[in-house]
């Protein structure tokens, strides 16, 4: 009943988009029907996860005859699919709700159809993806969401800028489908069938497990996000819609993050140095992640960054708890498993919130430049109050939800630092003090941003015509951020059942009592600390707002002792990041024109600053270009017409027959 149940809700979200393509161009009936399906299915949705918890069952999996010759369509639920279904239910409904004004069928007649059918394929095939056991459907549904995503992210197909992003995700996208090819076949060779997720058992040769793990990070890799396997991220999230980026950021990496989670559960025992690996990846991930978010002038761009930080926190304590499965510190899995999979829920709630707010900015503005921004604060004060609960979040400042997840990686990194873990592994807790400057960089990011955006005097034109969003938009960013605080205030009931289960799913030694995570971790002490501070800091703000013991007064910013101040000397996005750029600028290599003055009354100057991605600018397309050029002499073969490609495949079967004859 359960997957039944299941199964219907994927049936309606997937065909949530269909309805609007009967009507008309501009019909907004069809966007109305979308929505309800959309909501409608993941209410089922989650009814079948209430059942799924409420029943207390382990792993269970269905079975149905399909007419293919290999594989079958084999899906199950278990506590670590069903922490994964959580997001994408909930971003997939309250993103159809957000489009509702921020994308209406009336304003974009051209596109608005497509859109709504490749949010419904989307969300379908991302469940689907996390309840196959059979490797053929699995990548079935992982290249439905590959297509889907290429679509939505092309959805303004009109711009240059647009286009060039999408087609790099799909080129990235595929890339990683190949390695997920060669993994899925060496775990066929290892299990002998397509059943997912294959346990490796004694008498396989050493370097097949290896070779399974190494292409399931980097085919999940490019997935989730993970650097230098990010090339197609900050520029798909940037162009896309912004209840698309939403979705894009807080669940479809989510989905990399699934696979690496089942691959690395291959062995029983890995070897160190897989968790080793993750680790190394998190820390680089999570450090250049958000070196590279400060320097970024676009406030999309720089939440697209953002998200590579927060998937280098997962993978972090992903390397925690395999370094744990590898010395039988069955502590370590549940603190790194379990601060992983909490951070995998945290995230998507602040980042699909502060993408939304991104789209409230742009939508009022008209752009998504952070410099050309400033004091929409005072125009609109309900989307900069949600928006600062996301950043709060997602800095893991107390009490917010990002810091409760960051609790328990830390926990654990200090646990092998202990005398007791012994000192061939003290190395791994090196990883404490990055996850400290990840934090420090992720504070000063989003105190860059925020100051610049809502403080201050509007710099533009297009600043001052900003207004607040209306209903429909700010309704789905409040739920989210009332979740942000929610998980904040009161981790407990959420990791004691719902992350709990996961990670007893991946490592069933850790339902142990002495090794469940409420024991290990102080949740309740926390809670009762952080339901307090917050009690004290709105009793004293509400005090000192009743009596007006502070006055309040207007006055120009930044006055600076000048006459006539304007809001050009206003300190900007660029100079705030200035200092933080500066340390990284060896692996960041930023342009910059500098102003040089050589008299007292120089002539009018300009500085500009721009931080490209290294990976993508300097190594990805100067190669593609390079092959390009070393191939240049088959282009004469592409002519064009039918027949000539008909008869490339006549010589093509000829020359394979007179090999199978000799």
């Amino acid at each position: 009943m359960l997957m039944v149940l299941l199964l219907i809700s994927i049936a309606m979200i997937a065909a949530s988009g269909v309805p609007g393509l009967l009507l008309g161009r501009r019909n907004s009936i069809g966007q109305w029907i979308a929505i309800v399906l959309n909501v409608g299915g993941s209410v089922g949705g989650a009814v079948a996860l209430s059942m799924h918890y409420s029943e207390g069952a382990g792993s269970s999996v269905s079975r149905i005859h399909w007419p293919l010759a290999i594989g079958t369509f084999s899906v199950g639920m278990d506590g670590l699919s069903a922490l994964f279904l959580i997001p994408m239910l909930l971003i997939s409904a309250l993103g159809s709700i957000y489009g509702l004004e921020y994308w209406k069928q009336s304003r974009h007649p051209g596109n608005g159809r497509k859109l709504r059918l490749c949010w419904g394929l989307l969300t379908a095939a991302m469940m689907l993806v996390v309840i196959a056991r059979d490797a053929v459907l699995f990548l079935m549904a992982w290249e439905i969401m590959a297509l889907a995503a290429f679509f939505l992210v092309n959805t303004e197909d009109r711009k240059r800028e647009v286009r060039r992003a999408a087609w790099i995700y799909l080129v990235a996208t595929h890339f990683g489908t190949l390695c997920l090819l060669a993994m899925f076949g060496l775990l066929r060779y290892a299990s002998g069938s397509f059943a997912l997720w294959p346990t490796a058992g004694s008498g396989l040769p050493a370097w097949l497990p290896a070779a399974a793990f190494v292409t399931g990070v980097i085919g999940f890799g490019f997935k989730a996000g993970i650097m230098p396997l990010h090339v197609w991220l900050p520029g798909a999230h940037a162009n896309a819609p912004s209840h698309v980026s939403a979705m894009l950021s807080g669940v479809m990496l989510k989905a990399g993050v699934y696979g690496i989670i089942r691959i690395a559960g291959f062995l029983p025992h890995p070897p160190i140095w897989w968790g080793g690996t993750l680790l190394v990846v998190g820390a680089i991930s999570g450090i250049l992640g958000i070196a590279y978010a400060i320097a970024q002038q676009d406030f999309k761009r720089l939440l697209a960054y953002s998200s590579i930080e927060n998937i280098g926190i997962i993978i972090l304590g992903i390397g925690l708890a395999l370094l744990g499965r590898s010395m039988n510190r069955f502590d370590w899995v549940a603190l790194g498993l379990g601060g992983a999979l909490l951070h995998v829920l945290n995230h998507s709630l602040f980042k699909p919130l502060l993408f939304m707010g991104a789209g409230n900015i742009l939508h009022a503005t008209g752009t998504r430049q952070i410099d050309l921004l400033g004091g929409l604060a005072k125009s609109m004060p309900r989307t900069f109050v949600l928006v600062i609960i996301g950043a709060l979040g997602i800095c893991a400042l107390p009490p917010l939800n990002g810091f409760v997840s960051e609790l328990l990686i830390y926990l654990g990194l200090f646990g092998t630092a202990s005398a007791a873990a012994g000192k061939s592994i003290i190395w791994a807790a090196l990883a404490a003090p990055a996850l400290a400057v990840i934090g420090a960089l992720a504070v000063s990011t989003f105190v860059k941003a925020i100051g610049v955006i809502f403080l201050g005097s509007p710099r533009t034109h297009a600043a001052e015509r900003g207004h607040e969003a209306g209903r429909s938009t700010l309704v789905p960013m409040a739920i989210l951020a009332a979740g942000c605080v929610a998980i904040g205030l009161a981790p407990g009931p959420v990791v004691g059942s719902i992350v709990q289960r996961a990670v007893t799913a991946w490592e069933p030694a850790t339902a142990q009592a002495n090794d469940a995570i409420t024991t290990l971790a102080p949740l309740r002490t926390y809670s009762v600390i952080a339901v307090t501070f917050s009690f004290a800091i709105f009793a004293i703000a509400a005090f000192v707002l009743r009596r007006r013991l502070i006055p309040v007064s207007k006055a120009s910013t930044w006055g600076c002792g000048y006459a006539r101040p304007t809001p050009r000397i206003q300190y900007t996005g660029s100079s705030f990041g200035d200092f933080v750029i500066g340390l990284f600028a060896w692996v960041l290599l930023p342009r910059q024109k500098s102003v040089q003055l050589h008299e007292l009354f120089p002539q009018r100057d300009a500085y500009a600053s721009q931080t490209g991605d290294v990976v993508l600018d300097r190594g990805v397309v100067p190669s593609f270009s390079f092959i390009q050029r070393l191939f240049s002499f088959a282009r004469p073969l592409q002519r064009g017409p039918v027949q000539v490609y008909l008869l490339y495949v006549l010589v093509v079967v000829l020359v394979l027959l007179l090999f199978a004859w000799w």
